[in-house]
């Protein structure tokens, strides 16, 4: 989603919303501890035992989620203990969930044991297997990449030509057969 095509003319969003998520979530112990986050767990040796993540890695990761704002502390004290913190969710946190939930599913589909997926999520209210769709504001469900048009968002550059990649002259739709397999030619780039 950096790079599309207008017309011919390619653009390149240099300030990226994908890679500025990844800087924050973008790594395994980071996903784990949302995960048990999202399972409803709070406490830090209950992270740590759940994640198996070593001290100084979960304590990182748990300091990162909270200074991001996708965490929050919140004080406990157990009779006759110090006072520690629990780490509950906050609305940014659980924007998150779409994410983790397409993860399990593609895990599911792509890397589950021949008995199938390990964990099964189902609706509260009645009971049915949660799935995932993609709809336009106008309703229409998107059946994936290729229902896609990427435009130039209010966050865009503003000017012609600023924040392209030099060099890419790939013609025609970013979208035509196989392209969103295929990786842009940079050879020109390459020096040789």
């Amino acid at each position: 989603m950096s790079e599309a095509t207008l017309g011919n003319l390619p653009f390149r969003v240099d300030n990226c919303s994908i890679e500025r998520t990844l800087g924050i979530v973008g790594e395994k112990w980071t996903f784990l501890v949302l995960r048990e986050a999202f399972s409803g767990v709070r406490r830090f040796a209950d992270m740590q035992a759940a994640t198996r993540a070593p001290r100084q890695v979960l304590s990182a990761r748990l300091a990162r989620l909270v200074e991001e704002g996708l965490l929050r502390k919140v004080p406990y004290r157990e009779p006759g203990q110090r006072q520690r913190d629990e780490y509950r969710l906050t609305q940014a946190g659980l924007d998150l969930y779409p994410i983790m939930v397409a993860l399990m599913h593609w895990g599911d589909r792509y890397l589950s044991e021949p008995d199938g997926p390990p964990v099964l999520l189902t609706h509260r209210g009645c009971g049915a297997l949660v799935e995932q769709h993609f709809r336009c504001a106008d309703g229409h469900e998107i059946a994936g990449p290729r229902e896609v048009t990427p435009l130039p968002g209010p966050g865009a550059p503003a000017t012609p030509g600023k924040g392209t990649p030099r060099g890419d002259s790939r013609d025609g739709d970013s979208r035509d057969g196989d392209a969103p397999d295929r990786a842009p030619d940079r050879t020109a780039d390459a020096g040789g």
